[in-house]
């Protein structure tokens, strides 16, 4: 007998979060940071190496690239909310404040609101300084890959029907 799959959301890691849920994570940023991000991308803007410039530019100090900054959102909603499997489709980021270097930043996320016909979620995102401060605020559009693998059930039932 087939198992049959109502919601691709079942074969999720996971599954279908509720609308309402809610995920935080932190991190330190530092200046291996600002290196490695380099690295990958090729930014070596000098408001992220040069203290003199930095410190006598609008942010007043060396700042992390956006990039770092997004990317404890990209942790969150891959680790915690919605899980394993999940890439963003889209974003709509507003940077409101730069992020220093040695700055706790810490995301949060909760779901606005969930697709019953497909594993998609739209999200409410932010990124907040140790003082509580906005860093950037905005919207994602996420996909969760059906990670589970079938039940052995439905392998076998598969496997006869070819």
């Amino acid at each position: 007998m087939a198992t049959l799959i109502r919601s691709a959301w079942e074969q999720t890691i996971r599954g279908k979060p509720e609308q309402g849920a809610k995920a935080r994570r932190s991190r330190r940023t530092s200046r291996e940071d600002i290196e490695r991000f380099s690295l990958m991308t090729g930014d070596y803007n000098p408001l992220h190496y040069n203290e003199e410039l930095a410190s006598n530019s609008v942010f007043g100090k060396v700042i992390v690239q956006g990039g770092v900054t997004s990317g404890l959102l990209n942790a969150l909603v891959a680790e915690d909310l919605p899980g394993p499997g999940t890439v963003f489709l889209g974003v709509n980021w507003r940077f409101v404040r730069a992020v220093g270097v040695d700055e706790e930043i810490t995301g949060e996320i909760e779901v606005t609101s969930v697709r019953d016909d497909k594993p998609i979620c739209e999200l409410a995102t932010r990124i907040y300084n140790e003082d509580g401060q906005i860093c950037l605020e905005g919207t994602a559009t996420v996909y969760v890959a059906p990670l589970k693998p079938a039940s052995s059930e439905t392998q076998r039932d598969e496997a006869h029907q070819c």
